[in-house]
């Protein structure tokens, strides 16, 4: 398995925006990717501009091969403006 977390920091505003369109693509990915096992979307109260993703693929290439669907390529000028930061890291090794 492969990990891959994100977290995003939401432009002021933008939060009712970006998480219909977040969640669209988590559903696409587990829906339409066979490499996709999961993909969470998680929102916390108290850090209302975060947006933590966790997504656990096949392998490093089901994540490349995500990162080439048609809803994913579509995600990223979408919600360009809505992101103040974004911070992506990946994790080669998960144990269950």
């Amino acid at each position: 398995m492969f990990a891959v977390t994100v977290t995003f920091t939401i432009a002021e505003g933008q939060m009712h925006a970006f998480l219909p369109l977040i969640n669209t693509n988590a559903r696409s990915s587990v829906r339409d990717e066979p490499g996709c096992r999961q993909f969470d979307v998680c929102t916390d109260p108290d850090q209302p501009d975060t947006v933590f993703l966790y997504e656990l693929y096949d392998d490093e290439a089901a994540f490349e091969a995500h990162q080439q669907m048609p809803h994913y390529k579509a995600m990223g000028p979408a919600v360009a403006g809505m992101i103040a930061d974004k911070q992506l890291r990946t994790f080669a090794t998960v144990t269950r």
